[in-house]
């Protein structure tokens, strides 16, 4: 890999809002039209699963500056456009009401999809963040896999911002998190032997349920299938600029501390899948609100303490790829004043959804801990 940070990119999903009534509004492709033949941007951008929604992958970034700046200029535009089809954009995993079954995009892929899990298509209305990190071999990706699992409990805690569906709190930071649950393959990665191993295990679930090809593995982390990358789909859509910084510069620090702990013979934390996987569901119901498991004993003790973990295990590869300040003020910040979950049941307990509506547009391009 070249000398300096690793590469890093980030997949991020819309939803566009009826402004009233906060329900989805299938304009997507007509929004994705407004970016056609704009620079390199409308490379970028692409069509998903519903009609009310789209889908932007940033260009590869190895400076967190780099990709706030995009993060917030192309958020600028999208609002832009939104506005003038009267829509909003909310970056959530969940719109705040749904109302009956949603508009898929037409896409032979995504009809595959329809055929193939039925019902659950229904309910299927959530929008995620996907963050990619430049890896050497797909064996140096087994070991970022193995290294980084024990810890995305925590990051999904700090992350959670899908806490409403169909009108009403769910009681949990990510419902999303709970939706993804029920499909074939989702959760936590199992430990692999090394990249043989995991290509083996994929190869065989397809065909298995809902799994048509091996894109369909859809484990909260992954190899990606077309890229030199380790993907983290762990989190949902973000509120703002900011949290999506804090998850890509966690994520590369995971892949770093990882790959550098194995060249110092340092085994990777072990936590049994079982015990990983409820962690998961206890932190998209619980967010930072209350305990999280702690890799290093397997005991749950406060949120805060797991995170200040979290932070102190990546230290050093946050402090070489020169993260560790704007890392720093965003989990104080999230602490001051929410994740996106808690700071989207504050507006509705303030102003109900017409303050909603106002929180979705003004974090958007929200980048107070971050830069302007």
């Amino acid at each position: 890999m070249t000398a300096g940070p690793r590469t890093f990119g980030v997949e991020e999903e819309y939803f566009f809002l009826h402004g009233d009534a906060l329900t989805p509004a299938p304009v997507g492709a007509r929004v994705r039209d407004e970016f056609a033949g704009v620079g390199r941007t409308s490379a970028f951008v692409a069509h998903e699963f519903l009609e009310a929604q789209i889908e932007r992958s940033t260009p590869v970034f190895r400076r967190l500056s780099e990709a706030a700046a995009d993060l917030a200029t192309f958020r600028s535009r999208l609002a832009r456009a939104a506005e003038a089809h009267g829509v909003v954009v909310a970056s959530v995993g969940t719109p705040f009401m749904t109302d009956g079954w949603p508009a898929i995009t037409s896409d032979p892929r995504y009809h595959r999809v329809q055929d193939d899990f039925r019902g659950l298509v229904t309910d299927h209305l959530i929008s995620g963040t996907h963050v990619h990190v430049g890896i050497d071999s797909p064996d140096e990706g087994i070991i970022a896999l193995n290294g980084l699992r024990a810890w995305l409990p925590p990051l999904l805690a700090l992350l959670g911002n899908s806490p409403y569906w169909r009108g009403a709190d769910t009681g949990f930071a990510s419902w999303r998190a709970v939706h993804m649950r029920r499909w074939t393959t989702v959760g936590a990665p199992p430990v692999f032997r090394d990249a043989g191993d995991y290509r083996d295990r994929i190869d065989r679930l397809v065909g298995i349920g809902g799994i048509s090809d091996t894109k369909m593995v859809w484990w909260v982390a992954r190899l990606a299938e077309f890229h030199p990358t380790v993907e983290v789909r762990l989190a949902d859509a973000q509120l703002d600029v900011d949290s999506t910084l804090l998850y890509a510069a966690l994520v590369r620090a995971l892949v770093d501390t990882a790959v550098q702990d194995a060249r110092d013979g340092r085994a990777p934390l072990e936590v049994p899948p079982e015990l990983l996987d409820a962690a998961l569901w206890h932190a998209a119901r619980d967010g930072v609100g209350g305990t999280l498991l702690d890799p290093r004993d397997g005991l749950m003790h406060p949120a805060d303490d797991v995170v200040d973990a979290l932070l102190a295990a990546v230290d050093d590869a946050l402090t070489a790829n020169g993260d560790r300040e704007a890392v720093h003020r965003v989990v104080a910040r999230i602490r001051l004043e929410g994740t996106g979950a808690q700071r989207q049941r504050q507006a509705v307990r303030t102003g109900g959804r017409g303050a909603l509506r106002e929180l979705y547009r003004s974090a958007l391009v929200e980048r107070r801990a971050t830069g302007e």
